[in-house]
């Protein structure tokens, strides 16, 4: 069942933007599965008048890559409506002048192969899946040691992600693990930063109480999007556990059973 207080705000809506992972589709082995219905409420929302973008911390593909799969699953999403942490990170690295030593996926490496890596002065750290060896970690480890000022980028924070079969261990646990070890702080590039949000309302012309956030974390995609002045509808999807209408620090503005719901439930109000 939907909390029924959240859809009056659609009637001055002009722009949502939806998470990927968990809201679109579960990821897994091949492309993954489409969520039911999510195919079509994307059309709805397309159709509607609003602006739609997608905002996710995927970090396992490039932006490219990662948009082909969504249109063999039956999305129609242009890479300009997609907005992910390395293109934000690369935007960073030039502008401090940083040179990563990379601890990512195979697959995003071709996002930084405009970046200056020779002599890492910082670490960046994404969703490296199987390449969270000890060997890596630890390389990681020394390099943020050996430096003066060290600066580890982390493209998220998420503590865990759905597939098709079962949770997985996201980024933020080995940002954690990094961040204790070397006694220092990451610098989040992603949901839930504000930076990344802000960029996504710019793209879009837009002021935050004119858009809202749909997505299946709690407080990366709800509360990233609420401390930004957004109100965040969570769905019963993907990595959604009901402990997490009992949240300390983050309550949804809304929270449905899926993203179907969700623009049903727009849609109706603005109609």
């Amino acid at each position: 069942m939907a909390d029924m207080d959240w859809p009056g705000c659609a009637k001055s809506l002009k722009g949502v933007i939806l998470d990927m992972c968990g809201v679109l589709y579960d990821s897994g082995e091949g492309d993954g599965v489409a969520i039911q219905g999510s195919v079509e409420a994307v059309k709805k929302l397309k159709t509607c008048g609003l602006q739609l973008r997608f905002c996710t911390n995927e970090t396992q593909a490039n932006r490219e890559k990662f948009v082909a799969k969504l249109g063999r699953l039956g999305f129609d999403i242009s890479v300009p409506e997609v907005f992910s942490p390395a293109p934000a990170a690369v935007a960073v690295l030039k502008e401090r002048g940083l040179r990563p030593h990379l601890l990512v996926y195979d697959g995003l490496l071709p996002e930084f192969d405009t970046v200056d890596k020779t002599n890492p002065n910082c670490v960046v750290i994404g969703d490296a899946a199987d390449k969270f060896s000890y060997e890596n970690l630890n390389e990681a480890f020394r390099v943020l040691l050996g430096l003066e000022k060290p600066v580890l980028l982390s493209l998220g924070q998420g503590r865990y992600y759905k597939e098709t079969d079962g949770l997985k261990l996201d980024v933020g646990v080995y940002m954690k693990a990094l961040e204790y070890a070397c006694d220092l702080k990451a610098e989040v590039i992603g949901k839930p930063s504000p930076m990344f949000f802000q960029s996504v309302l710019d793209d879009m012309g837009l002021q935050p109480h004119e858009v809202l956030m749909i997505g299946d974390d709690l407080v990366s995609d709800v509360g990233g999007a609420q401390n930004c002045g957004m109100k965040g509808v969570q769905v019963r999807t993907g990595k959604y556990r009901p402990s997490d209408e009992r949240h300390a620090t983050v309550t949804a503005d809304g929270t449905v059973d899926n993203l179907a719901q969700a623009v049903d439930l727009i849609l109706n109000q603005r109609n």
